[in-house]
């Protein structure tokens, strides 16, 4: 029933804007080469960003913190204006040496005299961008049907929303509750791991990083006192109300994080059931809920519409986190918007139809349920929920909440409904 999600700072430019604190004074050779191995293996091979970077990463061991930094942040950078820096440079598909090149200018970061670059020209570079300034799609770097997409569905607003998806995405921490409290993990990352964090007043369980980094290494992770989780997404448990004792579905859990959220909301007490059809990501729930002491989840692989039919009318809440466009989360996975395609969010729409009409029995009289989507497109939004309610009267609308990216953090919807 759910299918894979496709995964797929900018500011006007002068002489005197500041090289991004982070870049190097000079490239490497070896570094700039695994960027363009990358880079070949996301355009080309068709693979996801973040899978070859992590490869690219661990075949590595040796690389320093600054050097994982520009392999990383050099890659999602490129693949975030693959358009216009293509435009920028006047470059086919395949030379991702002239894209390398078109970042070392737009970073303002001097690029040696290799050959690779011998062609490239700033002053062209310059007089070109100052021509796409005038055209969104390409000022945003954006494919043609994604720019009309987003401008049909959102009106004025996409204009901000396109340029909020292309900002870097933060890092933040969702604490787990059932071993630590928020302040209590702040002190310890300050004091033991020299880590600063900001804890958002809107988000009572976050913490934002003040600096990008590899949190995973940190002894705080392997002890399961947080998880990696965007403030944005952290909002959807808590709007499904649970309570501790209650039984809760989680109908589309994936690798579970927001299984484990819900957890630590319930107190452990009560059950969790976290369903999926794909059963090498309820392992990964597995651990992850090992980690972090859940002991109230019980997996279940959907193999059959038996196992929905078995949960009929038994559940006190359900959480419908459905597969969709993922168009919330672009600034996350860029590479999202060269994968994507008008046809796959067409299908999904009516994937999420299906889940809503065919899980909702799950739910008992005066449960509620929550149907969320990291797309800020009504069509997979709103009129999804509006389309289910007007075909199935024993549900009422309760409320609603749509996170825009322009907020600072990814985009999701959620609309809680209630069984009459």
């Amino acid at each position: 029933m759910k299918p894979t999600k496709p995964r797929f700072e900018r500011t006007p430019f002068s002489d005197e804007t500041p090289i991004r604190k982070g870049n190097p004074k000079e490239l490497h050779r070896n570094l700039c080469e695994a960027v363009i191995d990358g880079l070949d293996s996301i355009f080309l091979e068709g693979r996801y960003a973040d899978k070859v970077i992590e490869k690219t990463l661990k075949q590595n061991p040796k690389w320093g913190a600054r050097d994982r930094r520009f392999i990383a942040e050099t890659t999602y950078d490129i693949v975030r204006w693959y358009r216009l820096f293509r435009l920028l440079t006047k470059t086919d598909e395949k030379d991702f040496w002239s894209l390398l090149g078109a970042w070392c200018m737009w970073n303002k970061v001097e690029y040696p005299a290799w050959e690779e670059f011998a062609h490239l020209s700033k002053k062209h570079f310059w007089e070109n961008y100052d021509k796409a300034q005038a055209t969104r799609k390409l000022r945003e770097s954006l494919p043609d049907w994604l720019d009309e997409l987003g401008e049909a569905e959102l009106g004025k607003l996409w204009e901000k929303e396109a340029t909020a998806l292309n900002e870097q995405a933060k890092v933040v921490l969702r604490v787990n509750t059932l071993k630590i409290s928020r302040a209590e993990l702040q002190h310890q990352l300050r004091q033991e791991e020299n880590i600063e964090t900001e804890a958002p007043k809107e988000f009572k369980d976050a913490l934002i990083l003040a600096e990008r980094q590899n949190i995973f290494t940190r002894q705080q992770f392997r002890d399961g006192l947080f998880e990696v989780q965007d403030a944005g997404s952290q909002c959807i448990a808590p709007f499904l109300q649970v309570q501790p004792g209650m039984r809760v579905v989680d109908a589309c859990a994936g690798a579970g994080g927001k299984t484990l959220h819900l957890a630590s909301l319930l107190e452990n007490k009560g059950r969790i059931i976290a369903l999926d059809t794909e059963q090498w990501k309820l392992e990964e729930l597995k651990k992850r809920a090992r980690r972090a002491g859940a002991g109230n989840i019980e997996t279940r692989l959907i193999d059959s519409s038996k196992v929905i039919k078995r949960l009929e009318n038994s559940v006190d809440r359900l959480l419908l986190d459905v597969p969709c466009s993922g168009l919330g989360v672009i600034k996350r996975n860029p590479d999202a918007k060269w994968k994507l395609s008008p046809e796959f969010i067409d299908e999904v729409k009516i994937l999420q139809q299906k889940i809503l009409t065919e899980y909702s029995v799950m739910v008992k009289k005066d449960g509620r349920m929550v149907y969320s989507t990291c797309s800020i497109l009504p069509s997979e939004n709103q009129e999804q929920v509006k389309k289910f309610l007007a075909t199935n009267d024993k549900f009422e609308f309760v409320k609603e909440a749509t996170i825009l990216p322009s907020e600072g953090f990814d985009g999701f919807y959620m609309a809680l409904m209630r069984k009459k």
